[in-house]
């Protein structure tokens, strides 16, 4: 981004990396069985979709408190994306390639988030209340 100043939700990198991480989810989830259509699927594309979700609510928000409240939030559906990705590679739902290529986005916007609260309790540190 450079010092191109963040004035959208969609410049934020964490949540283009997570939108990324939507549309590959997706399109994964076309080829699960139709019996998980309502149970694993139905999870993981809720779950893909909280991340980027709660990162644009937490943009918006208008103190650091209530911004890192949001993205705490999809560090956590970040956090049980990941795990419901080990159970359809488990469950052999997406294969080694593509399951290595959606957890390493996902490690990514996970790193992302935590970078949005970092910097968020810095200037929080420094006495900011608003952005």
């Amino acid at each position: 981004m450079g010092n191109k100043k963040i004035e959208k939700f969609t410049d934020l990198v964490a949540w283009r990396e997570g939108h990324k991480l939507v549309l590959a989810i997706y399109k994964i989830t076309e080829n699960f069985p139709k019996s998980e259509i309502f149970g694993l699927t139905n999870q993981i594309k809720r779950r893909s979709v909280s991340i980027v979700s709660n990162i644009a609510e937490g943009f918006s928000r208008s103190t650091f408190k209530d911004k890192n409240q949001f993205y705490f939030m999809a560090l956590g559906s970040t956090t049980e994306l990941q795990s419901q990705l080990l159970i359809a590679r488990d469950l052999r739902y997406i294969d080694n390639e593509k399951f290595k290529e959606i957890a390493e986005n996902s490690v990514l916007t996970h790193k992302l988030i935590n970078g949005l609260i970092k910097g968020n309790n810095l200037k929080l540190k420094d006495g900011e209340k608003k952005n």
